[in-house]
């Protein structure tokens, strides 16, 4: 399935089931927001491959994820506040970037990373997200767990762990959910990929 959305590139790296708060302060970020919410259409959260967050419209990296807001609010320091779910992956085919530098890409959804279940070995994976997430503060302590899910549990630890952002971004790319957490559980093991 082939979509036009606007991109939202990030130093960050959202995946499917995932959340995401964010503040949003850049006006071409809020009328993205505004036609979305008015619209009811997805934001493509996307790593920058260069360029920063602010400013002229950085190159994303050709994957990322189909997000919808699911919570938003005016912040006392007249910021908007909003809170954005990953829904699906998807790689970008083209892209134009309009005068107020927002970038619009037509994307191709991507087949979801399959539910698999969780192997005794990667037990200590899914122990330290639980306490991972058992630290944190909503909206990470009220979405729906799946500890069962290799795809889940890897996803989410990809997400909280502080990985480089180019592993995290190879991890989202991948498609066996057990080969996640591998890679996740050598680099916790030698301390490679973390970042210092």
């Amino acid at each position: 399935m082939k979509l036009t959305i606007p991109l939202f590139p990030l130093n960050t790296v959202l995946f499917p089931g995932g959340v995401l708060p964010l503040r949003i302060f850049e006006p071409r970020y809020l009328d993205m927001v505004s036609n979305c919410l008015r619209s009811e259409t997805g934001i493509g959260v996307v790593l920058i491959k260069e360029g920063s967050e602010v400013g002229t419209a950085a190159q994303p990296h050709d994957v990322g994820t189909m997000a919808s807001i699911c919570y938003w609010n005016k912040r006392n320091d007249g910021l908007l506040g909003m809170t954005l779910k990953g829904e699906q992956r998807f790689r970008i085919l083209s892209q134009t970037i309009e005068p107020n530098q927002l970038i619009l890409a037509d994307v191709e959804l991507l087949t979801d990373v399959a539910e698999t279940p969780v192997l005794a070995e990667y037990q200590h994976l899914v122990d330290l997200l639980k306490q991972i997430i058992s630290q944190l503060e909503p909206p990470y302590t009220t979405m729906p767990t799946h500890y069962d899910d290799a795809a889940w549990v890897s996803a989410r630890l990809v997400e909280l762990l502080p990985l480089q952002l180019s592993k995290k971004q190879y991890l989202l790319e991948a498609e066996d959910p057990l080969e996640r957490l591998t890679e996740l559980s050598a680099s916790l093991h030698e301390k490679r990929y973390i970042q210092k």
